[in-house]
């Protein structure tokens, strides 16, 4: 029996369905080996040779294949039609070979289908191929150069900047986009700008709307109405004279459906109507295209194979008639530079099987092939038809002009399945307009003025990244999501709902990177280089010649930075980052002044949590702010009590209150963070005192004499008894909570920790002091079972014994053997207290 390799175990279990017992099908588990991540696994002086590891998790799964090699002497590699699967099988003949189970007569043979049904994985193995060189360099020129930048740039980061993790060669130029947006909103200035509605009236009394267009004969552009009081003089204009309809005109349109999907535009989809994340989604459509129900999901092609076209125009005319299929199929053609890259688009196996007929158990699986399923109908159906009716009204001297416009869809066609997502929304005037003549006088209703300013570009989702990315020539359909999750991993980006926000270690390793490696972090560069990488993967350039010319000048770039110092560092971003640290000042004073103390100057400084925004009278003055951190929050000295200043500061984490200053005697001086929803610029001593007042003591507990507290911690407001934490729902709650009603909300906690995690479970039977060590010895019921305890050992009780009948003797020896176990050390009984004297 031919041995069959795969990936993963779902894809041979689906391909073994199909293949039989005639063939043994085998999983890899992905990649078998990698480079050891250590120095010298790419070697640039011995012509960039790689040193490969087979890794410990691989091995049993490489030995399995070359034991069922022993067995048949036929080896037929079915990973995926892309690099990485070209990769997978590459790595694979050559472990097997270097183990000696692929022998000089053994038949090696690759595959590949891409889609797994039984039609086209029968078809595949009637036509093997040899690996595919060229892609196989492909992959090992970008495993190289990942390699090279990875090992040689990272640690000047983390010997330059603290904190800083790690820089890759397409995830430090992804940063780059989502730093320079940010700062891109931070520079931003809003403009006023105000525009003039009518509500208006037919003859008959059906109302519509309709917009300032015109004013003073002059077409009014969008910032002509300026303020409030040029929009009321518009108002005016147009309540003093009387209006008339001067057109009506209604034009035929035809809206055509989108291309089906290649991987970036099914990310930018599952993030628009899912808020579903490039990883979560390339790893269940992974699932899908495994299980047989959808074609290759990493793919930069959108063409269609001509059977699939005619399943779905069969399938549109059986569900929605044979008015929704167009009179000829309609064709897409791939944009991809990369033939390797575009394979089919991705779409069902099966046209006509929607999500409910494959019955699909888990809920993303669901909602992701739904997507697939009709985008692929949709692009095959025909154009929706539509009327879009634009209505002019004007007054008698031309002074004033207004239009209002409206869309009525006359067939559906594709919309009655799909309609692509927006990132921003268009108003489209999608409203229907009530029947109108030209020549009515429309009766005004109200005449409003409306008051607008510009926004800033919106912050990056994983979807615009994705869209920016491709756009850019950054990446290939592989790479995306992996590149998107590593910078957040590496705490570079954060996600807020669904937007993409730098952190501060994000910025600060950014601007390192623009200002010392330039080059390697420009858009053109990384997109040129993608593109090279491409000539080799079509055997149209040595791979090995583009690794000689990047190393000689990557290497030379980095030798230039050996030597310089971390404050040699700070004091250049200080100044790249100067008009975003140190905006001017309304009042023109220097905004490198310390708002605290008012002699040292701010500089920016790095620690392991990032790069922050400091006071050069450091330790004296101890004032701090984040790099996105607002200088108008207000830090300022809010009173005195008890002789120590109560000030409102600025700090990483954000702001906070402090009592006194930090000295010597006392590094650490009292603090409280603003809880969720105390602004900065309300806060006075009052407030200050109570939050530093924290935590309070709400009383003592009826039934056991200690003290209940009420605080505000990292997770949010909470009362505490004991080790028991029970969270407030409202921060004022912490100020107001009485003892009854903290009695109940402990009580509510504990009742639904129950005598797990919570309070000290009850005792099943107590047996008394440890006759040799002291503390107690007591059976309790746990997860797994009844058990003895003592001090820290737990000694599970057999299967034969009741906890009821359980002896002090018995216990003793159940707790012996435990300790045996554990390497016969004693653990200690919990410590009697001391009598008082």
């Amino acid at each position: 029996m031919p041995v069959v390799v795969v990936e993963s175990p779902a894809k041979a279990k689906t391909i073994n369905k199909y293949l039989g017992s005639e063939y043994t099908v085998l999983a890899s588990y992905g990649h078998v080996r990698d480079l050891p991540p250590k120095d010298g696994s790419v070697n640039p002086d011995q012509d960039f040779d790689m040193t490969w590891e087979v890794a410990n998790d691989s091995r049993k799964h490489v030995k399995a294949i070359a034991d069922a090699l022993k067995d048949d002497n036929a080896l037929i590699l079915a990973t995926d039609p892309d690099r990485e699967g070209e990769a997978i099988s590459w790595h694979l003949k050559e472990a097997l070979t270097k183990r000696r189970s692929i022998k000089k007569d053994t038949d090696v043979r690759r595959v590949t289908f891409n889609a797994i049904t039984k039609q086209a994985v029968t078809e595949a193995m009637k036509s093997p191929r040899e690996i595919d060189a060229p892609l196989v360099e492909a992959y090992l020129a970008r495993r190289a150069l990942d390699y090279l930048v990875g090992f040689n740039l990272s640690p000047v980061l983390w010997r330059k900047l603290p904190g800083a993790k790690s820089a890759g060669r397409v995830q430090s130029v992804c940063l780059r986009l989502v730093v320079e947006r940010e700062m891109e909103i931070e520079a931003f200035r809003a403009r006023e700008y105000w525009s003039v509605k009518a509500l208006l009236a037919t003859p008959r009394g059906k109302e519509f709307e309709a917009r300032l267009v015109t004013l003073a004969g002059k077409k009014l552009d969008r910032y002509d109405l300026e303020n409030q009081t040029q929009a009321e003089m518009a108002v005016q204009a147009i309540e003093s004279r009387d209006l008339s309809v001067t057109s009506v005109e209604a034009k035929p349109a035809n809206r055509n459906p989108a291309a089906p999907f290649m991987t970036s535009t099914l990310q930018q989809e599952a993030s628009r109507k899912f808020g579903m994340g490039a990883k979560i989604c390339m790893s269940t459509a992974q699932r899908l295209y495994e299980a047989g129900h959808i074609t290759y999901m990493r793919t930069d092609g959108i063409d269609m194979a001509p059977e699939a076209v005619h399943a779905a125009r069969d399938a549109i005319k059986d569900r929605y008639g044979a008015e929704y299929v167009p009179s000829s199929p309609r064709m897409y053609k791939n944009k991809a530079k990369n033939a390797q890259e575009a394979h089919e688009c991705i779409r069902p196996t099966d046209m006509t099987k929607d999500a409910v007929a494959l019955g699909l158990r888990d809920a993303d699986q669901k909602k992701l092939y739904d997507l697939i399923w009709k985008r692929t109908l949709a692009c095959q159906m025909e154009a929706a038809r539509l009327e879009r009716t634009t209505v002019e009204i004007g007054s008698r001297d031309e002074q004033v002009g207004l239009r209002a416009t409206g869309q009525v869809v006359l067939f559906d066609g594709f919309m009655r399945v799909y309609e692509e997502g927006r990132d921003d929304v268009v108003d489209d005037d999608d409203k229907r307009l009530p029947q109108i003549s030209e020549g009515d006088t429309p009766e005004k209703r109200g005449i409003t003025p409306e008051q607008h300013f510009t926004q800033p570009p919106p912050r990056y989702t994983e979807a615009t990244l994705v869209k920016k990315m491709e756009e850019l020539g950054i990446g290939r359909p592989s790479t995306y999501a992996s590149v998107i999750t590593t910078i957040q991993d590496r705490e570079y980006v954060r996600k807020d709902k669904n937007r993409l926000i730098p952190e501060d270690k994000g910025r600060i390793v950014t601007i390192f990177l623009l200002n010392f490696f330039k080059r390697y972090v420009e858009y053109d560069f990384t997109a040129a280089l993608e593109e090279e990488l491409d000539d080799v993967s079509a055997g149209e350039r040595d791979y090995k010649e583009l690794l000689s010319k990047f190393w000689r000048d990557f290497s030379a770039a980095i030798s230039e930075t050996s030597d310089l110092r971390i404050a040699e560092v700070l004091d250049v971003l200080d100044d790249a980052l100067a008009p975003q640290l140190y905006p001017p000042k309304e009042d023109g004073s220097d905004p490198r002044i310390c708002p605290l103390c008012g002699e040292g100057s701010l500089h920016l400084k790095t620690s392991r949590s990032g790069g922050f925004v400091g006071c050069s009278r450091y330790p004296e003055c101890r004032y701090t702010r984040p790099i996105g951190g607002d200088e108008g929050a207000g830090d300022r000295i809010l009173g005195e009590d008890q002789g120590d200043e109560i000030s409102l500061r600025s700090g990483r984490f954000g702001p906070y209150v402090q009592r006194g200053e930090a000295t010597e005697e006392n590094k650490k001086p009292p603090r409280a963070s603003l809880p969720k929803g105390w602004a900065p610029e309300d806060m006075d001593l009052e407030k200050a005192l109570t939050l530093l007042s924290l935590p309070r003591e709400v009383g003592k507990h009826p039934e056991d004499g200690e003290p209940i507290e009420a605080g505000i911690g990292r997770y949010g407001p909470f009362v505490k008894h004991g080790r028991l934490y029970a969270n407030l729902k409202e921060v004022d709650e912490v100020f107001e909570i009485g003892i009854n009603r903290a009695v109940d909300v402990l009580a509510e906690k504990a009742a639904k920790r129950g005598a797990g995690r919570g309070a000290a479970a009850k005792p099943l039977k107590e047996l008394g002091e440890h006759p040799e060590e002291g503390g107690p010895v007591n059976v309790l019921d746990g997860r797994y079972g009844p058990y003895v305890k003592w001090g820290k050992v737990n000694a599970t009780l057999p299967k034969e014994v009741e906890p009821a009948d359980v002896t002090m003797e018995r216990a003793v020896e159940l707790i012996a053997e435990k300790q045996a176990k554990k390497g016969g050390k004693k653990k200690a009984a919990p410590k009697k207290k001391a009598a008082k004297k």
